[in-house]
């Protein structure tokens, strides 16, 4: 949808529809949505927010990591020594144990791709509404998020990083 709005423009500056003064008065300003997600306030807090919910989940993940590592450790050192029956036994434990954890490992992936996505949604509604802001107080006709080149003149992106990190 953006992109329309942009060759449209185009079109119409290079159609000479837009009287050379017109074009003149066009105000454009352009926003690095990665820098953003990166460097705002409100993705750090996010970044933070997430680590702090899912560290419980990550540390039992290791723990069970481990105890798969000790379990095979044991199963390489002892497992010629080891009758037959124990030596099935643990495999098989072995087998369970890994396939729990990538099961495991797998939702808690899914889960936290899941919030991460939740939290950009935010982030990107509440950078939105202050772009838009920013664009009204300073009477911008046109505010770009993708390009193949921009000036460094035209970049609002440390504006929109300072209102952000003033916002509540």
């Amino acid at each position: 949808m953006k992109r329309i709005y942009l060759v449209v423009l185009t079109a119409l500056l290079a159609g000479g529809v837009l009287s050379h003064a017109q074009a003149a008065d066009l105000k454009i300003g352009f926003i690095d949505a990665d820098r953003i997600n990166r460097e705002s306030v409100p993705a750090e807090r996010a970044t933070k927010k997430l680590e702090k919910e899912f560290a419980p989940r990550e540390q039992d993940l290791r723990k069970m990591e481990n105890q798969i590592k000790t379990l095979q450790g044991q199963l390489e050192k002892d497992g010629l020594t080891m009758s037959e029956t124990d030596r099935r036994t643990k495999e098989t434990e072995l087998g369970r144990q890994t396939r729990e954890f990538q099961r495991l490992q797998r939702e808690f992936r899914e889960d936290l791709n899941l919030r991460r996505n939740e939290e950009l949604a935010s982030l990107f509604e509440r950078a939105n509404r202050v772009i838009k802001q920013v664009a009204e107080s300073e009477k911008y006709d046109l505010i770009v998020q993708e390009a193949v080149y921009r000036s460094p003149r035209i970049d609002i992106t440390d504006r929109v990083l300072k209102a952000l990190s003033t916002e509540k």
